[in-house]
């Protein structure tokens, strides 16, 4: 009996309960992450403005989060988001929390960043380093839960202060690839050298495509590598779109190879510019370009944006997030 008794709190200690904080744009996933678990509260911030523009912020219920577990779901969807959500941030770990994680489904400066010559700045170290910063809580440095970070080399950016955990979505892809029919007919279809490098241990059980862009004159074509598309459902897998348009040239080059359906996932829609409007099966010539269009919730904008509209379909990232959070 004192055996069990002791497994029993051995178990209750591994599990802690956490009071979850959310910005306005993240309200919906946050909902959905408490959905998940008993062990998270969902607790509230007002978010006002003075007359000038700045913040002005209260944390509810600030006293009771003393020796509690805390996070912060954040979505830095723009410059202009940024600053408050910031203040928030460095304030929780202050209050003298137990810990505190940061979940920042979507890590978004960086991912046209190109450095070429003196003078180009990175702004993705920059965030890097504003993160790396925020307030060690009365357990430690915080805990910081990014999702499919674009360049694999920004997770060097981040200091000793803060301990980055970087996650993939893609099992969430397989998880939906498995509930399809005729399951063992699909081919997975990297666009490019890096993703293949990022995703395909991953997917290894997966017949695989990788595609290239070649430069023909002045014009960058997409041509396939190596794999054969041929009667297969290919999904073609990347971290994130914005314009589109390098899916739009896969899936034409792999239909053309003789690929029976062609799908897409990426974890981050980041779509600029409502540019996910190519892809409706509304669009002329795209009626049966895309037989599915996944992406998950990281950036809510997108997911409101496409709600009910083929061939988007959106995997939540809550239960993982829920996971991720016990940590």
């Amino acid at each position: 009996m004192e055996v069990d008794k002791v497994e029993t709190q051995n178990q209750q200690q591994k599990h802690k309960q956490v009071h979850l904080f959310y910005c306005l744009e993240s309200e919906e996933l946050a909902r959905k992450v408490a959905g998940h678990s008993d062990l998270i509260t969902l607790q509230s911030i007002n978010w006002r403005n003075f007359d000038d523009g700045f913040p002005n912020l209260f944390i509810n219920n600030a006293e009771d989060l003393r020796g509690q577990h805390v996070a912060f779901l954040a979505c830095f969807s723009s410059p202009g988001v940024i600053f408050e959500q910031l203040s928030v941030i460095y304030a929780l770990p202050r209050l003298f929390a137990a810990s505190f994680t940061l979940v920042l489904p979507f890590f978004p400066t960086g991912s046209f960043e190109r450095m070429e010559e003196e003078g180009d700045v990175a702004t993705a170290f920059t965030m890097a380093r504003i993160l790396s910063n925020i307030p060690i809580s009365r357990g430690g440095p915080t805990s910081l839960v990014i999702y499919d970070i674009h360049a694999l080399q920004e997770r060097f950016y981040f200091g000793d202060q803060v301990l980055p955990l970087f996650v993939t979505g893609i099992p969430l892809l397989k998880q939906r690839l498995h509930q399809l029919p005729e399951s063992d007919k699909i081919a997975v279809a990297f666009p490019d050298d890096g993703a293949w490098k990022r995703f395909h241990k991953l997917l290894d059980h997966f017949p695989m495509v990788v595609c290239v862009k070649v430069r023909e004159g002045d014009e960058r074509i997409v041509r396939i590598k190596e794999g054969n598309p041929a009667g297969y459902h290919v999904v073609i897998v990347d971290d994130l779109v914005q314009s589109g348009g390098t899916l739009v040239e896969c899936q034409k080059v792999l239909a053309a190879h003789g690929a029976a359906k062609v799908s897409a996932y990426v974890t981050h829609g980041v779509f600029p510019k409502r540019s996910w409007e190519r892809f409706t099966h509304k669009n002329e010539g795209m009626e049966d370009a895309f037989a599915y269009f996944w992406i998950t919730d990281s950036c809510p904008h997108t997911v409101k944006a496409i709600a009910n509209k083929r061939p988007f379909e959106v995997l939540s990232l809550a239960g993982s997030i829920a996971d991720a959070l016990q940590i």
